[in-house]
């Protein structure tokens, strides 16, 4: 394995932002960390890019200790934070060299930044200064530098954040590219990023690993079930929805509207008017709904 966590907790005062986190990450996987703001996602990817020391517990890059081999580990990371840090008034070309020379590249620095220009499509922005690109093209700039070393683990926070449609397709075809040879981390509030990319889903909340399935097994969760809204023109029974062919579960939003929740396979609005009409019920609406990787997601985070 590429990453190893070990009940790892950090505290700021009498915070504490990480709990007990233990995990594992295997080398050549994109590895997709959600949860919401103030989770610890950011946390825990720079314990193990090595910024902040952990308070408790373990973490190892191909078997380096963060706190005891961190300049090991350092060399095996390419870090990217979500406010990617440049030097606006550098030409690109001129900050990725600056760059290679942090890293002692010596002769081999002008081929490389050759290299890492044509892989994150900057070859026709090389003549610019990095305060002039848009955001899309200082992400790739940043992407770039990250890089720079040809890092055996690459850790990405919020790559997309900002970007437009097309530019956020860029970057993530950029992405899938990378984590075929990479262990990618990559921390992100699009959903829809989670599905295009990532093998493995981590959710944090509270400091606390709340899930961490296989991205397929979380899809397969997503095409399982479907939610039927309905709104009655009078107060109905509970109860007596539930017993409804097919209905799983049914959740009461008010006196007047319910959510009931469904196998997909099945479509159980027939079932649900034929039920109503034998109880007088009227039915004022009614709307089939798939469940999404939003409502899974705040499932395990509200």
């Amino acid at each position: 394995m590429s990453i190893k966590i070990e009940n790892l907790s950090k505290f700021y005062g009498t915070q504490k932002a990480l709990d007990q986190i233990s995990l594992s990450i295997n080398p050549g996987q994109i590895t997709g960390l959600l949860g919401p703001n103030g989770a610890g996602k950011s946390t825990l990817m720079k314990i193990i890019a090595c910024f902040l020391p952990p308070s408790e517990g373990a973490v190892t890059v191909y078997g380096h200790d963060v706190i005891q081999s961190s300049l090991a580990v350092r060399k095996m990371i390419g870090y990217l934070p979500e406010n990617n840090p440049l030097y606006p008034e550098m030409y690109v070309k001129e900050f990725l060299l600056f760059v290679a020379g942090l890293y002692n590249m010596g002769d081999s620095a002008s081929e490389r930044v050759e290299y890492l220009v044509k892989l994150t499509g900057l070859s026709n922005e090389t003549h610019k200064k990095i305060g002039q690109l848009s955001k899309g093209y200082k992400q790739r700039v940043g992407l770039a530098q990250a890089l720079m070393h040809d890092p055996q683990v690459l850790i990405l926070d919020e790559p997309t954040s900002g970007l437009d449609p097309n530019q956020i397709i860029e970057i993530r075809n950029l992405i899938q590219e990378i984590g075929q040879t990479k262990t990618v981390i990559l921390s992100t509030h699009i959903m829809q990023e989670v599905e295009a990319l990532c093998k493995r889903v981590i959710i944090i909340n509270h400091g606390k690993i709340v899930a961490d399935e296989d991205t397929a097994v979380l899809s397969s969760r997503v095409k399982g079930k479907v939610y039927i809204t309905l709104e009655f023109e009078m107060p109905v029974d509970e109860l007596l929805l539930s017993a409804i062919p097919g209905v799983i579960e049914v959740i009461r939003l008010d006196d007047l509207h319910f959510k009931l929740v469904a196998n997909a396979e099945a479509d159980i609005r027939g079932e649900v008017f034929r039920f109503s009409v034998e109880h007088n019920w009227t039915v004022l609406s009614m709307q089939r709904e798939n469940q999404t990787l939003e409502e899974i997601f705040r499932n395990f985070t509200i």
